[in-house]
């Protein structure tokens, strides 16, 4: 270590961002595309991807998260 008490490499990298959507949270989004399997609308949250079955795009829905992944969600639609 240097003078500082910093390390020479600087701060460890974060490697978790955290998530903008949680389970059980209830959402408005606006689907905006289908998935590769064509069973599922895509939405996304601040970049975030959301898997939301039976939606198809130009919908807006409410819909609660009951998965949430490394890099992407599943949510049923709310209603």
């Amino acid at each position: 270590m240097g003078v500082s008490g910093r390390s020479r490499y600087g701060p460890a990298p974060t490697r978790f961002k955290p998530k903008p959507v949680e389970v059980d949270g209830e959402y408005e989004v606006d689907v905006i595309d289908m998935s590769r399997r064509g069973d599922a609308g895509v939405a996304k949250i601040m970049g975030f991807v959301i898997f939301i079955p039976n939606t198809r795009p130009g919908q807006h829905v409410k819909v609660k998260i009951t998965k949430v992944g490394r890099n992407y969600a599943v949510g049923q639609v709310v209603e």
